[in-house]
């Protein structure tokens, strides 16, 4: 199954401090090199523009934006956009609160059968509402 991986897994796997990492978070980097080996991640544009923006140093940021560019982006319709604002409602109504991102992620999950691959804990308050695989 391919997989959504979210900025919190990238984040872990690009630190530069990398023997500093938990062992669950060294669990996380291996399975992210797992998934990347067997070709299975899909690239969406908020996600590279989460995991690009903050870096000063110009040399660092052309590094990963080249190393990003291994990983084309999923093509985002605007209807994607809009299940993912219905999905926002859902959960809003229901007292369960996102960012819109997560809920794109989500939405684009949900859409093409996708895994989503995070450590952020919002995912798993959102699958209590929305069927999707978490990793």
């Amino acid at each position: 199954m391919k997989v959504i991986v979210d900025t919190s897994v990238w984040s872990l796997a690009l630190r530069r401090q990398n023997q500093n990492l938990s062992l669950q978070e060294q669990k996380n980097v291996a399975q992210l090199r797992e998934i990347i080996t067997e070709n299975r991640v899909v690239m969406i544009g908020p996600v590279r523009q989460e995991i690009l923006s903050g870096i000063v140093q110009e040399s660092l940021f052309l590094q990963l934006k080249n190393t990003l560019s291994a990983f084309p982006d999923l093509d985002i319709k605007t209807e994607d956009y809009e299940f993912a604002a219905e999905l926002f409602n859902l959960c809003r109504r229901k007292g369960i609160t996102a960012s819109h991102t997560d809920l794109l992620i989500c939405a684009l999950a949900k859409k093409y059968s996708l895994a989503i691959f995070s450590t952020d804990q919002d995912f798993s308050r959102l699958q209590e509402m929305i069927d999707f695989d978490l990793i």
